[in-house]
């Protein structure tokens, strides 16, 4: 057999499975229901997820590839009743432990830290933020280590760090609420009765994870003076290059080990954080969400399957006379085959296309609420529709071989 002949006869069979399927609106909506119920379920959350691992990855690039950052508690744990407590009672990551990083990490290009206070309002004439707004006091290093060029006006410097300078740096969030019609350089922005002048403004870079609360960055020292330093700082380790960054990370964990006297076969009182331990902690999260979804789709599946064979069986009944008629004017069984076989598959792939887009709507309202940016995960609208085609196979294998197997001269009888 040729291939136009075998594209004639698969065009026939389709356009037939479409005829069949128009024919019996009501059924068919009810058959494709399972089908886009499974479907929806695993894309929608496939989606969902990887708006937010773009978003957080991007967040996490933010970063610098050879950066990495020390904290007292894990960005991403689960566990029982108590479980903070483990962390809760770790000695804090303090100012001293920065300095002693700074003299004895040879592999570090520059070591920094912050603080923060949230909760706050900044003022400025009768203008004002929300009390969403965090207080971050900061080292110098911090500008590059976060990756937050300015985009007016200067850094905060060593010599501010030094007289416990009262100056700011705010973000672009608070500059358009504070001074909405004027520049902010040398202006005066008021939190807890302290003014603070204004020395730079953070070059806006578009939001990752959405409209992220307004701050402002303060000399560290200067935020000691107001908040105290009873409090874990976060550090950040820049290392002297990228092919240096695994072997400066051994050697940070091994001077903070010392620092903190961690007996040896202990495990670490202090969490590093990466671009990539961070991503991979949040895939392992998320794993268990993307396991449930698989359960879910494959149960819909599975009871659409069925569906589609009961569908196709009472199909095959009620198309006695006409399976009698095609192969009383030449149709083989092989026809009968491709045409019955050809409706379940194309009725699961109606259904598989209707899932995939309403799984893509729906795994995209989180990009929209958090006005992040959409995502379509190709790779598992694929495997989706190929599992489409898969189910209208297996289960429509049975019904086509009845349909096949009916006697010519019996289904002209047929009433």
């Amino acid at each position: 057999m040729n291939r136009s002949s075998i594209f004639s006869r698969f065009s026939e069979s389709f356009l037939m499975a479409l005829a069949a399927i128009r024919s019996n609106k009501l059924r068919s909506i009810l058959t494709l229901l399972g089908i886009v119920v499974g479907v929806f379920s695993i894309i929608a959350v496939t989606t969902a997820m990887q708006v937010m691992q773009n978003s957080i990855e991007g967040q996490l690039n933010s970063l610098g590839s050879d950066v990495f950052e020390i904290t007292k508690f894990p960005v991403f744990h689960a566990g029982g009743p108590g479980w903070w407590t483990k962390y809760w009672n770790r000695k804090d990551l303090t100012y001293d432990d920065v300095v002693k990083l700074r003299n004895l990490a040879t592999l570090a290009k520059s070591v920094g830290a912050t603080a923060d206070e949230g909760g706050m309002i900044a003022i400025h004439g009768q203008q004002k933020t929300n009390p969403n707004t965090d207080v971050i006091g900061v080292t110098p290093e911090i500008f590059e280590a976060e990756n937050k060029p300015l985009g007016e006006g200067r850094a905060i410097s060593k010599s501010d760090m030094d007289v416990t300078r009262l100056v700011c740096v705010i973000d672009p969030n608070m500059a358009k609420t504070l001074f909405p019609h004027s520049d902010p350089l040398g202006q005066a922005v008021m939190v807890n009765g302290i003014g603070y002048e204004v020395i730079g403004v953070i070059k806006n870079q578009g939001a990752v994870l959405g409209d992220s609360n307004p701050y402002m960055m303060i000399p560290l020292t200067t935020f000691f003076a107001r908040y105290g330093s009873r409090r874990s700082l976060d550090i950040y380790v820049e290392a002297l290059d990228q092919k240096m960054f695994t072997e400066c990370e051994e050697q940070v964990e091994g001077i903070l080990r010392a620092i903190r006297q961690v007996p040896p076969g202990k495990p670490n009182d202090f969490e590093m954080i990466s671009n990539a331990s961070l991503i991979e902690q949040f895939n392992n999260i998320t794993k268990y969400v993307r396991i449930g979804a698989i359960v879910v789709s494959a149960i819909a599946l599975l009871a659409a399957g069925v569906g589609i064979m009961n569908i196709m069986l009472v199909g095959v009944t009620e198309r006695t006379r006409e399976i009698g008629v095609r192969k009383s004017i030449g149709a083989t069984r092989r026809n009968i085959l491709t045409q019955f076989l050809m409706e379940a598959i194309v009725l699961c792939e109606v259904g598989g296309v209707f899932g995939v887009l309403l799984g893509l709507l729906g795994g995209n309202l989180a990009a929209v609420a958090l006005h992040m940016k959409a995502a379509f995960p190709l790779d598992w609208a694929i495997i989706g529709l190929v599992v489409c085609s898969l189910v209208g196979v297996i289960f429509g294998v049975y019904p086509a071989y009845k349909a096949a197997s009916v006697d010519p001269i019996e289904s002209l009888r047929y009433e």
